[in-house]
């Protein structure tokens, strides 16, 4: 192996592509049927997202998976999401609360992992992001 890309099914192909573009994804390539996108690739320097259109509901409960990315700077990172209209979370105390959903960001972290700050983002479909700021 010598690439790994994820793979998600999203609701709507287009409105995620947007919101992976506030984390600084741009697409790649889009495959449409009847002028609607079913599949998407995007890309953000070397890390890359292929989005898939469900054939069913999304049940953001059942996500067993989550992405971790790397920012140089999360705070105006978070500052960003905001200003573009994602829901503010609050802090996030290690687990989902009634209020939590889809197209939020949560207040920095600081664990011993990451002291330089973790962002915690749910996407349009409610799959979680972790961002975290090395050095």
């Amino acid at each position: 192996m010598h690439r790994l890309v994820p793979f998600v099914h999203v609701a709507d192909v287009q409105a995620s592509l947007g919101f992976y573009a506030l984390l600084g994804f741009e697409a790649a390539d889009v495959l449409k049927d009847g002028g609607v996108a079913f599949w998407a690739l995007a890309r953000s320097g070397t890390a890359e997202i292929m989005l898939a259109r469900a054939s069913g509901a999304i049940d953001a409960g059942q996500q067993a998976v989550l992405f971790y990315m790397y920012s140089n700077d999360v705070a105006g990172l978070r500052r960003h999401l905001l200003a573009s209209g994602v829901r503010d979370g609050g802090a996030y105390i290690g687990k989902s609360e009634p209020h939590h959903g889809p197209n939020m960001v949560f207040a920095i972290s600081h664990p011993p992992h990451m002291p330089r700050g973790e962002l915690r983002v749910t996407d349009l479909d409610g799959y979680v992001i972790l961002v975290g700021q090395l050095g």
